[in-house]
């Protein structure tokens, strides 16, 4: 497998196994999750009384990697991003999962792919969608921005358009996917990334519409400031979930996930357990930490025995993926 492969491989696996290992975790405290599991290093299963995913097993993905999966999927069927497409594709995963009856969707997904589902216009549906959902599922598109700036930033606001058409959704959601775009090109200096994710805020921050936010710049210099005065990993993490934030805003989100894969100098696999510990959205910040992170490192950072029951337990092909993306942009 040639080394961009590897690296299209580990970026997907990053979300998989990101969403995985923060799934039982997801929604607690840091004081909860260390009452409860200690310190999670492996996949395991949601505790009986988990707020969303009670019944899950260890290894389990949420909505997380198969929005991205149905992302991907569209892109593979088409060739390119584009908006409608997409949205059917989100659509028939919302039907086929049940989401319109339940809580296993974000807020801005929710609401707008019922509006499309009523007969809105994708122009209109995605209006006021400021949430984490707009990066979470933006893997495959930084995969088809190939580390262009222009092109990556106008696939984004293609693939945010139906539920996240927001200037702050596609500011974030940008900076994931040129994060991606650079490393499948071989770019590991985490220090020169950050700096291409925060080009792409600004960039994105013209996109959509103007919709008010905390400055995702700012909190990334933030974020690193906190880290580089931190005296150790765990008072880092603490001063993370507690400055920046480790909720379902694209604000918090993006520099939170940013400053994970700092503090795990680049280490996917360091980087989702720091995610999965952390306390708040941990599957979702899991997931986006993770597909920066594996687009670094590659799929070879991670264990042949996490890699098989990802695939297992999900039924997923990491490789059928790899192969169509990698065709689409070469």
């Amino acid at each position: 497998m040639s080394n961009m492969k590897e690296k299209i491989k580990g970026c997907l696996i990053g979300v998989a196994a990101g969403d995985a290992l923060g799934m039982p975790s997801s929604m607690m405290s840091p004081e909860e999750i260390f009452e409860r599991f200690g310190t999670i290093d492996t996949f395991l299963p949601a505790p009986e009384d988990h707020l969303i995913h009670h019944g899950m097993v260890a290894g389990e993905i949420t909505d997380d990697t198969q929005q991205t999966l149905a992302i991907a999927d569209s892109i593979i069927e088409t060739g390119k991003v584009d908006p409608l497409n997409i949205a059917q594709h989100l659509i028939k995963w919302g039907e086929d999962m049940g989401i319109f009856n339940s809580d296993l969707a974000g807020p801005s997904t929710l609401r707008a792919l019922s509006m499309i589902r009523n007969g809105k216009s994708i122009d209109n549906s995605g209006k006021v969608g400021d949430t984490n959902g707009a990066c979470m599922r933006v893997a495959s598109v930084g995969i088809y921005g190939n580390g262009d700036m222009e092109r990556t930033i106008d696939a984004v606001a293609n693939s945010c358009k139906a539920t996240h058409n927001t200037n702050i959704a596609i500011a974030g959601a940008s900076a994931v996917a040129i994060v991606i775009g650079k490393a499948l090109h071989g770019e590991k200096n985490i220090d020169v990334l950050i700096q291409y994710a925060k080009e792409a805020v600004s960039l994105g921050m013209k996109r959509g519409n103007i919709w008010y936010s905390a400055s995702i710049e700012k909190r990334i210099d933030w974020v690193m400031d906190l880290i580089e005065k931190s005296e150790s990993k765990e008072q880092a993490m603490l001063d993370i979930y507690r400055y920046i934030g480790a909720g379902v805003q694209i604000s918090e989100t993006v520099p939170t996930c940013l400053g994970i894969i700092k503090l795990a100098k680049g280490d996917p696999v360091e980087t989702v357990k720091i995610a999965a510990n952390l306390g708040g959205d941990c599957d979702t910040i899991a997931a986006i930490a993770g597909s920066m992170a594996g687009a670094i490192a590659g799929a070879e950072a991670f264990s042949k025995t996490w890699i098989e029951k990802l695939e297992k337990v999900n039924n997923i092909n990491f490789d059928y993926y790899t192969e169509k993306l990698f065709n689409i942009i070469h």
